[in-house]
């Protein structure tokens, strides 16, 4: 697999991953929460389930036919609608770890596989950038390289998103107000995000 080409993808997936989006909202509400790593670990998890389906060429048949396109959409806007409006409700103060309750972690790793793995847009961009960047006339089998891209969008995501959430409790874990406004922001992020997958793809 040429080099060049791992370098174009990796500067495209981090154009998208620094665009705010569900991952930014989700990853700053669990930073206020001390649970970083394992939000972290669950969105890298969700975009290892996609890079598998495009790999595997389910992804295809799934953007080809409409009606799985379109119960995968309403799934994952009410997904995010659903945790954004669970955030709103309930905004994140900071947390001590010991004021963590056990189990939190892997309630938070779901929560993340599926605000990434639930994700109709995440699919098509996938499904749309990934084979780009692959070459069918080289020596690496073409779902072999797209593992390897998906495998280094994965790396740029954990890394951006860990700085994210390691950076919103260090400047709001003594600022409790202005935290759980940030929660809440998240929160409506969430389901604005949501809500919009939703109509567009209904009003398409």
């Amino acid at each position: 697999m040429a080099a060049g080409s791992l370098f174009a993808f990796w500067a495209v997936s981090l154009l998208l991953i620094v665009v705010p989006g569900a991952d930014w909202a989700f990853t700053i509400s669990a930073g206020l929460r001390r649970s970083v790593l394992p939000a972290v670990a669950g969105l890298v998890a969700g975009y290892a389930a996609v890079t598998l389906v495009v790999a595997a060429g389910v992804g295809a048949l799934v953007a080809g036919s409409p009606a799985i396109l379109t119960a995968l959409t309403l799934a994952g806007g009410a997904y995010l609608m659903w945790h954004g409006a669970t955030t709103l409700a309930h905004p994140a103060t900071p947390a001590g770890a010991a004021d963590t309750p056990p189990g939190t972690g892997w309630t938070v790793f779901l929560q993340g596989v599926g605000v990434s793995g639930l994700n109709p847009k995440g699919l098509l961009i996938f499904l749309a950038l990934l084979p780009q960047f692959t070459d069918p006339r080289g020596t690496w089998p073409v779902a072999a390289q797209i593992a390897v891209l998906g495998l280094a969008f994965m790396t740029t995501c954990a890394l951006f998103y860990l700085c994210v959430g390691a950076l919103t409790r260090t400047v709001l874990h003594a600022r409790p107000a202005a935290a759980r406004l940030t929660s809440r922001l998240s929160g409506a992020a969430m389901i604005a995000i949501g809500a919009a997958l939703v109509l567009d793809h209904l009003l398409a």
